[in-house]
């Protein structure tokens, strides 16, 4: 099986390649390695996977760990580029996890998110459509769930009322696959990502941000004075559930009404207080934080909650990693050599 993963230099994008790579499939990896973030956690993930600096665009490298497992840089947004790499690889599958993240960002920078999220997007699915691609595995998000206030979200919920473009954009990708995948017979699926927490982390996200804050003796920032609830999903789950979609692809049923076509919620379940997860944190590092309570930030939600029932029943899909191993681990890398942020702490 060869398989295309875009996002490969991103946090569940990397764990997805090297897992696919690990148990044999061909795998050709993706990425732009923009600077959203501090790229040097991208080069390390890359790094952890087998391939060395540098990553010269349109040039190709095979992983030192894994001879069937290639990358490159790449954008998806680059039309020509992609179309390019379709027509030369002849992919089986494609699992989409590139995009523009953030919730809080796109309020300052709509347009990456149209770029990416939209037009990006779009030649994807162009690539699926002209080079039969037999399954498309795309990367959606609980923010799609925006005002619902029904807990916990089901996929089956109301989701026209985002709260931010980030949101809108996913949403977005869930009906454009569902028109590709009618209108051209290939088949997609969406999965609505909770909360992912873990080694190789985002380091805008809520773990890496507290632990950096945490260790310096810098307050960390608590919105809504604590009062959120966040239903955080291990990294290992993540790529667990991702990789039961990829193998399993939607046929046409009544309730997609005749589309081979599936969306699914990857999530641990188990909401959990945001301050609950903080002392959680601070007793791993073995330090209490000094906390910045402040209101509720646009484009956040009070609360994500995941029903996987519909994963569990047809995939046999159930997170295992509590949030104090889960935690632990995070911080045990955290502290490591691993952690090419390391030194700023």
């Amino acid at each position: 099986m060869k398989i295309l993963v875009t996002g490969a230099a991103g946090f569940i994008g990397s764990g997805v390649m090297l897992r696919l790579a690990s148990r044999g499939d061909e795998v050709v990896g993706i990425d732009n390695i923009n600077d959203y973030y501090d790229v040097r956690l991208k080069y390390g993930r890359l790094e952890a996977a087998g391939f060395e600096r540098p990553f010269v665009g349109g040039d190709f490298f095979v992983s030192k760990r894994f001879p069937n497992c290639r990358f490159g840089k790449v954008a998806i947004d680059d039309a020509d580029a992609l179309n390019s790499l379709f027509s030369a690889e002849k992919f089986d599958k494609v699992v989409n996890l590139a995009a523009q993240a953030g919730v809080r960002y796109s309020i300052t920078n709509p347009y990456a998110y149209i770029q990416s999220n939209i037009i990006g997007f779009v030649n994807v699915l162009e690539g699926c459509r002209n080079f039969n691609v037999k399954h498309l595995v795309f990367a959606s998000s609980s923010s799609v769930y925006g005002l619902n206030s029904k807990v916990p979200f089901n996929e089956t919920d109301n989701v026209d009322k985002p709260v931010s473009l980030y949101a809108a954009s996913k949403k977005s990708d869930e009906l454009m696959a569902f028109a590709y995948s009618k209108l051209y017979g290939f088949a997609s699926t969406g999965l609505r990502y909770f909360t992912v927490y873990g080694p190789w982390g985002r380091p805008d996200m809520s773990p890496m941000l507290f632990a950096s804050s945490i260790l310096s003796g810098k307050p960390i920032n608590v919105f809504n004075h604590g009062d959120m609830l966040r239903d955080f999903t291990f990294i290992d789950d993540i790529v667990e559930g991702t990789l039961r979609v990829v193998d399993s692809m939607p046929t046409p049923s009544e309730a997609s009404g005749g589309v081979p076509y599936s969306i699914y919620n990857i999530g641990c379940g188990h909401p959990v207080k945001l301050m609950d997860f903080i002392s959680t944190l601070e007793d791993a590092l073995g330090k209490k934080a000094e906390k910045n309570f402040m209101d509720m930030q646009q484009g956040d939600v009070y609360e994500t909650y995941a029903d996987t029932t519909k994963l569990q029943q047809d995939l046999g899909y159930k997170p295992k990693v509590s949030l104090k191993e889960g935690v632990d681990r995070f911080v045990e890398w955290y502290l490591s050599s691993k952690n090419p942020l390391k030194e700023n702490d």
